[in-house]
C-alpha cells in the first residue's frame, strides 16, 4: 500500500509503535478476563495471572522487544492513548490483591498498590533478562518460586496467639493489644485472660496484678527497641544488610533523579546497554544481593528454598516501577516516598526471612 494510507491511520512511526502496545494490552485484557473466569481463590488468581503475563510474552516474542526497548524507554509513551490501555490491564493485579484483602488471604495492613508494582517490575526484569541474554529464556516453571517470595509478603500471618506455647509471651502479647485497642482501665485480667487462650489464674503465675503487667510491656519492648538499634549500627546479619542495601538501592531515587530517569529510559532499556562494560559493573553490584542471601541461608535467617535471580527480579524491577512513577509518570505528586520505602524494604525483607 502508499505510505499515505498508513498516515490515514496513524500519525507517524511512533503512533504506530506505540498502537502495537495498545492492541496486546487490549488483547492481553480480554483473554486475562477468561483465565481467571471461574477461579475463585485469590492466591490461585495471582498466580494465573502471572503466569498469563510470562506467557503471553513467550508466545507473542516480538512483542516484548516492542513493549520494553520502544515503548518504555519512551518518554511520549505515557501520554499515548495506548498507556491508558497499559493502566487498565494493570488494573487486573490490583483487584486480585485488593480481594485477596477482603476475603481475609492477604494482609490488610500493606499498601497493595506497591506490592502491584514489585509484581510487574519483578515480571518486566524476567523478561528483561530474557531479551538481554537469549541464550537463557526466561522459564514458565519459575512460577512457583516466584510465588514463593510474592506470597510472604502478603498472605495473612497465622495468629501468633494461638501458635505461641509461651504462656507468658501470649499473656504480654494479648495485654498489649487489650490496653492499645480497650485502654488500661477497661482492660481486665479476664479478658487478658481469655484473648490469650490461658486460664485466669496463669496469668498471676506471672504477674502480682494487671498493673505490673502493665509496666512490663514497655520494659520488654524499648530492650527489643534498644537491642535492634544495636544490631541496625553493626550490621551484622544478612537481613540487615539486605535491609541496608535496598535501602541505599531506593535511595538513589532521591539522591539522583537525574540519573536514575537515563538510567531506566534511555540505558536499561536499550538493547546495546548490555554489550556494555557498564552492563558488566552493573551486574557485579546487583551480585550484592546473591551474598547477601548466601549468608543468610548459611545462618538460618533466609529460608534455603528462595530463588536468587527471582527475588532480584523482584527487587530491581520493583525499584524501576516505583522510580518510574516517582519521577516521569507523577513527578509533582506529593507521595511520602520515604514511607513507601520502609514498607517496600518491609515487604521485600519479609519475601526471603525464615519465619518457622
Amino acid at each position: 500500500m502508499a505510505d499515505s494510507v498508513i498516515y490515514h491511520y496513524f500519525k507517524n512511526k511512533e503512533d504506530l509503535v506505540f498502537s502495537i502496545a495498545k492492541s496486546h494490552f487490549r488483547n492481553a485484557y480480554n483473554e486475562l478476563h477468561d483465565q481467571l473466569e471461574g477461579i475463585l481463590e485469590p492466591v490461585s488468581k495471582l498466580s494465573k495471572m502471572i503466569w498469563y503475563h510470562l506467557r503471553y510474552g513467550q508466545t507473542h516474542y516480538n512483542y516484548p522487544r516492542i513493549w520494553l526497548f520502544e515503548c518504555r524507554a519512551n518518554r511520549s509513551f505515557y501520554k499515548h492513548s495506548a498507556y491508558q490501555a497499559v493502566r487498565k490491564y494493570a488494573e487486573v493485579l490490583l483487584s486480585i490483591l485488593q480481594e485477596g484483602v477482603k476475603q481475609g488471604s492477604f494482609r490488610n495492613d500493606v499498601t497493595m498498590r506497591l506490592v502491584r508494582e514489585l509484581i510487574f517490575g519483578a515480571m518486566d526484569w524476567e523478561i528483561l533478562q530474557g531479551l538481554a541474554t537469549p541464550s537463557e529464556p526466561y522459564q514458565l516453571s519459575h512460577i512457583q518460586e516466584i510465588m514463593a517470595l510474592i506470597l510472604p509478603m502478603i498472605e495473612t500471618p497465622p495468629r501468633k496467639l494461638a501458635e505461641n506455647n509461651d504462656k507468658a509471651s501470649r499473656i504480654v502479647e494479648a495485654a498489649e493489644q487489650m490496653f492499645s485497642q480497650c485502654g488500661y482501665k477497661n482492660s481486665g485480667i479476664k479478658k487478658i485472660a481469655r484473648l490469650a487462650n490461658v486460664a485466669e489464674g496463669t496469668v498471676y503465675e506471672h504477674f502480682k496484678n494487671k498493673e505490673e503487667l502493665l509496666f512490663y510491656i514497655p520494659k520488654l519492648r524499648w530492650t527489643e527497641h534498644f537491642n535492634s538499634i544495636t544490631e541496625v549500627f553493626e550490621v551484622k546479619t544478612p537481613i540487615k544488610k539486605l535491609a541496608r542495601f535496598i535501602q541505599h538501592h531506593f535511595m538513589l531515587i532521591l539522591t539522583q533523579p537525574m540519573f536514575i530517569k537515563t538510567f531506566l529510559l534511555d540505558l536499561q532499556l536499550n538493547p546495546r546497554f548490555y554489550e556494555t562494560e557498564a552492563f558488566a559493573i552493573f551486574q557485579d553490584y546487583c551480585c550484592i544481593v546473591d551474598q547477601i542471601l548466601e549468608a543468610g541461608k548459611i545462618d538460618g535467617s533466609v529460608r534455603e528454598s528462595v530463588d536468587t535471580d527471582k527475588f532480584k527480579n523482584l527487587l530491581f524491577g520493583g525499584f524501576n516501577h516505583l522510580a518510574l512513577r516517582w519521577l516521569i509518570l507523577k513527578p509533582g505528586q506529593k507521595t511520602d516516598r520515604l514511607a513507601e520505602m520502609d514498607e517496600t524494604i518491609k515487604l521485600l525483607t519479609r519475601a526471603v526471612i525464615y519465619n518457622p
